[in-house]
């Protein structure tokens, strides 16, 4: 597998890069996100990931790690291949979409072109205790299995409430209270405090 290319940017466009590495030019297909990131730099560093099939060997380029990770979440998902995967960290950051999956937000996902709702909830179903989660910094937390808190935000969500707020308050709730708590007493907690 190649792990990351470092050299000259040669030609670059919304969907591809072209980045020459001692003497080999390699086509890299990448996000909007990356393509932002890039700027006009000469020399560049792209992470990559090689997706091998029976009639193509496919690279794809990030520009920062958690974009890679959240795309390899996704395509680990039966029915999300890469170009798919690709169309989606386009559409949405990689801490959007670990909000949207952590919230059960299959709109958000469903906004992608070419998703729909059945992929959306598959998305969310298989990724939902395996992704990390966005702090306001957007640092990212491991969850440690807490499908209490998963719950009460998905529920919090689903009443209208901010996810970002909802969170703050779950976050709160529990390290005062403890992890221990069940989902009917964090939503009751939480309903008190917003």
């Amino acid at each position: 597998m190649i792990h990351h290319l470092n050299g000259r940017l040669i030609e670059k466009s919304p969907t591809h890069a072209v980045i020459e590495c001692a003497g080999v030019g390699y086509f890299v297909n990448i996000s909007l996100h990356t393509y932002s990131a890039l700027g006009d730099d000469e020399n560049v560093r792209l992470l990559t990931h090689l997706v091998v099939r029976e009639d193509a060997h496919t690279l794809y380029g990030f520009h920062q790690e958690d974009e890679r990770s959240v795309f390899l979440k996704l395509i680990s998902v039966s029915g999300v291949g890469a170009s798919t995967g690709r169309m989606i960290i386009s559409s949405m950051s990689p801490d959007e979409v670990k909000t949207a999956i952590l919230s059960g937000d299959v709109k958000a996902i469903q906004n992608v072109k070419g998703i729909g709702a059945k992929t959306a909830q598959r998305i969310i179903v298989d990724l939902q205790d395996k992704i990390g989660e966005v702090s306001g910094g957007g640092e990212i937390i491991s969850l440690g299995g807490n499908t209490a808190k998963l719950e009460a935000l998905s529920a919090l969500s689903s009443l209208g409430f901010d996810n970002t707020k909802a969170n703050k308050t779950l976050e709160s709730i529990l390290k005062q209270h403890g992890t221990d708590l069940s989902v009917e007493a964090l939503i009751k907690m939480a309903l008190k405090l917003m």
